[in-house]
């Protein structure tokens, strides 16, 4: 059995995920690709993410990408988590992963608006289909510009009865989405900053002109798990059954299909694509700044031979991972920004005195690319906080 060692895994990193300077990307789309999926549950995560992995590509140049050029989507896929993908690669992740999780949801969306006295399925189905023709026409809109062409998107439904945090809530976030599941429309550009979560929807056809192309859910099953181990490979079962989120009957079909090959991860049995054998050229030494639920710090359960034993000061109680300082394929520490702007970072080992100089330079042009904006991530960590404060 080939045995991919920590330091050889470390290479692959650096390379396929586009940190090393020889290997960074030159688009937004590029750097998305390079880790499969953006993680989008916070909105500056995408850009950070982006910036650490390209060249001279700014704000703007990824806002253009996601709103004007339509090369990257924002979607729900894996873990019913927010991503920002390749526009391509939207269709693998809607019928291998999305789809699934607009069943379960209009299930209980469907149950909750029965229970309020509203009406049942068909009633529902006739507030979706309203609100997607509302949208067509105006092109794009709020939720609360939808709620005005289609009234019954303000029906108010009693949630938590009875409880101290309960109250009425209307229907109109279920709506959205419920159509953004089934892959009818999509999240837009917010109103306010590139940290604002205030979305503007728009109909699919913008980013898709034809629409949500379908996929039979086996063969994107299949695509995702190839494509997440030609990026993110070698890895274990456990891991791909994690970051896809799905049962371990899916994710061991799909890999039948594939027919990967075992390696040997230092005492663990990992698998490779069989073409994917040859180790990548060492690059250059180097450092990143990677934002809170960086897509490299999620890709694996199983994290020893990257993260140490920083993970206490790293990670909350939910397994959300705060912004972090990476050298040469390992985390040696973590970042957070201040009130006043300024980046500031704690290194939790020894990185001798040239990454420690490399990472006060990386530090110093975050503080500047980031600008008067405030950074604060959903989910904040031990460190972060302690850093921040």
């Amino acid at each position: 059995m080939r045995r991919i060692g920590i330091d050889e895994r470390r290479v692959r990193l650096g390379v396929r995920h586009r940190l090393a300077a020889a290997a960074m990307a030159s688009t937004p789309a590029e750097a998305a690709d390079g880790v499969l999926a953006l993680h989008a549950t916070d909105p500056a995560s995408v850009f950070l993410s982006i910036q650490a992995r390209t060249v001279g590509v700014d704000v703007e140049a990824i806002e253009r990408a996601l709103y004007d050029e339509r090369t990257l989507i924002r979607m729900l896929g894996m873990r019913r988590t927010m991503f920002v993908v390749p526009v391509e690669f939207a269709p693998v992740i809607q019928a291998a992963c999305t789809e699934a999780i607009a069943v379960v949801q209009r299930r209980k969306y469907t149950q909750l608006i029965s229970e309020g006295g509203l009406g049942d399925a068909d009633w529902l189905a006739e507030v979706e289909d309203s609100t997607a023709r509302a949208l067509a026409v105006r092109g794009e809109a709020t939720g609360a510009q939808l709620s005005s062409a289609e009234p019954r998107l303000r029906s108010q439904v009693m949630m938590a009865e009875g409880k101290s945090y309960g109250g009425r809530q209307s229907i109109t976030t279920w709506v959205l989405f419920l159509l953004a599941a089934d892959g009818r429309i999509v999240r837009g550009r917010p109103s306010g900053s590139w940290t604002s979560t205030q979305w503007r929807w728009s109909p699919v056809e913008r980013w898709l002109p034809g629409g949500m192309a379908e996929v039979p859910v086996e063969a994107a099953r299949v695509e995702l798990v190839r494509r997440w181990l030609r990026a993110l490979g070698p890895g274990t079962v456990a891991d791909l059954k994690w970051w896809t989120g799905w049962s371990a009957g899916h994710v061991k079909q799909a890999l039948s299909a594939i027919g990967p090959v075992e390696v040997d991860l230092d005492g663990s049995t990992g698998l490779v694509l069989a073409d994917d054998m040859e180790p990548e050229v060492e690059p250059e030494p180097w450092v990143a700044l990677l934002p809170a639920l960086d897509p490299t710090a999620m890709g694996w359960s199983e994290r020893s031979w990257y993260l140490g034993a920083h993970g206490p000061a790293l990670f909350d109680r939910s397994g959300n991972i705060g912004p972090t300082v990476w050298s040469d394929g390992r985390i040696v520490g973590g970042w957070a920004q201040r009130a006043d702007g300024e980046v500031v970072y704690r290194l939790l080992e020894d990185v001798g005195s040239d990454t420690a100089a490399a990472v006060e330079a990386t530090a110093g042009r975050l503080t500047k690319s980031i600008g008067a904006i405030r950074v604060i991530p959903r989910f904040r960590t031990p460190l972060e906080r302690e850093l921040a404060a």
